[in-house]
């Protein structure tokens, strides 16, 4: 199992908001899978439909890169983007020892139905906790109007950041 940096473009340990989604991608892999080599980060600038997405995505939503951390549910990837039990018991408890090392964290956004699963998990954190789509070409693809509503939904951290009218 591999498991993807952080992007140092990224707030890192100063982020505000924590975006999870639920698995890194192929593009995540340093080591690549047959021609294409990915970039060995959880990154909105990798080179695939989905991290473009969130960049642009994140564009429109107002939200400054540096307060922010993309980290997924599952942090490996395995070759597979299947989800077995087991590996999202295993991600949960990841997630956790995450949170801790984020003294800033203001608001946690769950990025798609399997990184709600943690939801429940979120209560006793006090953080705000906000859902979205995930940001993939299934979801543009079978559910427009729920893909269009993603910025909206990302900018309901707003409220829960430091300096917001920084944002507008």
């Amino acid at each position: 199992m591999e498991v993807p940096e952080f992007d140092p473009l990224d707030g890192g340990t100063q982020a505000e908001a924590l975006f999870l989604f639920e698995k890194p991608g192929p593009m995540t892999a340093a080591e690549g899978r047959g021609s294409r080599v990915g970039s060995g980060f959880i990154s909105r600038d990798n080179d695939d439909p989905t991290a473009e997405a969130i960049f642009r995505f994140m564009v429109q939503a107002g939200i400054p890169r540096r307060r922010t951390l993309i980290w997924n549910t599952i942090p490996w990837w395995n070759g597979t983007r299947k989800i077995e039990r087991e590996e999202l018991q295993a991600g949960i408890r990841e997630t956790f020892t995450l949170i801790g090392l984020l003294p800033r964290l203001k608001a946690i956004v769950l990025v798609g139905r399997r990184a709600e699963a943690v939801r429940p998990n979120l209560d006793a954190s006090g953080l705000p906790v906000f859902v979205s789509a995930h940001p993939s070409p299934l979801v543009r693809a079978s559910l427009p109007a729920v893909w269009d509503r993603i910025p909206e939904q990302w900018a309901q951290v707003h409220p829960h950041l430091t300096h917001e009218q920084a944002f507008r």
